[in-house]
């Protein structure tokens, strides 16, 4: 089971009832998440009750769900905001624009990965909803916000024409999970993207006087026994009050990871071809022709030409790709959660490597070979020379037409530099004598009408098979639609969590690949 954070949009938060509206689930559409570019299919999701949490810190409670509705474009929901300073401060901070993103939690095991690399869900299960500050989808955000205190009751909301004020029936909490049924209190709030609504008629508590005098004073007589003492160390100890007040609070850990040794980018997977492995065994077939029937030009008695169409079987391995991870149970019962989210990040990116420099290594293997040899980096005549003799060595050989070139880290570094009397030839948007696009900030381009993949995997530096040619078709990479998880406990009491996946690269065609030879 695998868990994905995903950040979505906030519509309309109503003080009145104390409730946050919005929707928490887009379907069919690509967003930014814990592990990378995620999709949630139509219907993956079902509408659970579920409480709303404070940037996903799961000891930091705001509210709970009040209802959801679910259709073909996703679900709303409707949260209850509880009377607490925390609450009282996010509706503060989603009204003005300080924290105004949808994040939901969702376990699952059925997925698939799309072609750019996108985890697309299948089916999974919401565990959770957080407000956060800052959405992945840049335009969820809160776009109306009706605010009054407990004890009036009235609604300040510019979305809302005053005789469309919607009215309340009462502040019970419903936690049952609609479908359709509509929430009277976002009937009428119509929400505009053109203009942000003003906020007006929001007060809170007076907020306490924190010193670090007082709370010193206030904690000595909190443990004699004083009441009001006691009160005022909780209310000081809380996160939106003590936040501000240096010297008060620990210094606090953000959620945000600094990781630089990992990402889930497969590029030789990606420039070729992708199949689903089948649901068992450790090798399977493809069948392969391996002779062509023949047709030729005959006199008039002359016999047809005759020969046999010839097949066989390809069989391709099934390998395994494992690892593990070991910590303690101190690890599993006293950490955040986000400990667990950046291990599966870590272990899936891990994955991903491996499957990636397997393919890798057999694309190099298998290639055909540069009868020229090449300049450790090429020039751009040079350049263009080998991917000539690369794109008709494939066509002759596969009867399919070369589209894909891989470089590793160097040469496309190189190829960045190339320049016609100092004008980039592949760098700039427009150039005058452009021979393709590439990008610096991307690992994807475009170099003399082959799409370019640069892959770290490939070999170092300028070596053999720096750069490949190849014909998607030639090859294909075939795994399963998930992964697997383990996990067991051990007799020094710690935890093993291993991950494991299958996958297999058929070799459907010889010389569908072209790499380059070093001039040593």
């Amino acid at each position: 089971m695998k868990k994905v954070i995903t950040p979505m949009q906030i519509t309309a938060a109503d003080s009145n009832r104390r409730t946050i509206t919005g929707r928490i689930v887009t379907f069919e559409e690509t967003g930014s998440a814990s592990i990378g570019k995620v999709q949630f299919a139509s219907g993956s999701i079902e509408p659970t009750p579920v409480l709303l949490n404070l940037e996903h810190d799961r000891t930091r409670r705001i509210g709970s769900t009040l209802s959801m509705t679910s259709d073909d474009k996703g679900i709303e929901a409707v949260f209850k905001i509880v009377e607490t300073t925390a609450g009282n401060d996010s509706l503060v901070e989603a009204s003005t624009g300080m924290r105004d993103g949808f994040s939901v939690e969702v376990s699952f095991d059925e997925y698939e990965t799309l072609k750019d690399g996108t985890v697309r869900i299948l089916k999974g299960e919401l565990t959770g909803v957080a407000l956060t500050s800052e959405p992945a989808i840049r335009s969820a955000r809160v776009e109306s916000v009706a605010a009054t205190t407990a004890e009036e009751n009235e609604v300040s909301d510019s979305t809302i024409e005053p005789e469309e004020k919607p009215t309340t029936e009462g502040d019970e909490v419903d936690n049952t999970v609609t479908q359709a049924e509509a929430v009277e209190t976002v009937e009428a709030a119509e929400i505009t993207a053109s203009a942000r609504p003003k906020v007006g008629g929001f007060t809170t508590k007076p907020r306490i006087e924190v010193t670090a005098a007082k709370y010193l004073e206030n904690t000595i007589r909190s443990s004699m026994g004083d009441l009001d003492a006691r009160d005022y160390v909780h209310a000081a100890n809380n996160g939106a009050t003590t936040t501000d007040n240096a010297g008060l609070v620990p210094t606090r850990q953000l959620t945000e990871i600094i990781n630089g040794l990992g990402n889930t980018i497969r590029p030789s997977i990606d420039a070729i071809s992708r199949g689903t492995l089948p649901d068992a065994g450790m090798t399977f077939e493809i069948p392969r022709i391996d002779a062509m029937p023949t047709v030729a030009v005959t006199s008039e008695t002359s016999a047809f030409s005759n020969t046999d169409q010839e097949s066989s079987f390809l069989s391709v391995p099934v390998v395994k790709f494992a690892g593990q991870q070991k910590f303690s149970v101190e690890l599993l019962e006293r950490s955040s959660p986000l400990f667990f989210d950046e291990l599966l990040r870590n272990m899936v990116a891990a994955l991903a490597k491996a499957q990636n420099a397997y393919v890798n290594g057999i694309l190099v293997a298998n290639a055909g070979i540069d009868g020229t040899k090449l300049n450790a980096l090429p020039t751009a005549a040079e350049l263009l020379g080998f991917v000539s003799r690369g794109a008709a060595t494939v066509y002759t050989n596969t009867q399919g037409f070369a589209r894909n070139i891989i470089m590793g880290a160097s040469q496309w570094a190189n190829t960045m530099s190339l320049n016609d009397n100092g004008r980039p030839i592949y760098v700039a948007s427009q150039p005058m004598n452009a021979g393709g696009a590439l990008r610096p900030d991307s690992l994807r381009g475009n170099v003399a009408g082959l799409d370019l993949y640069a892959d770290f995997s490939a070999p170092a530096g300028s070596d053999d098979g720096s750069l490949i040619v190849v014909n998607p078709d030639a090859y294909t990479w075939y795994e399963s639609s998930n992964f697997q998880l383990r996990s067991e406990s051990t007799a020094d009491g710690s935890i093993t969590v291993g991950l494991y996946s299958f996958g297999a690269t058929a070799i459907k065609l010889a010389n569908g690949a072209f790499r380059n030879d070093k001039n040593v």
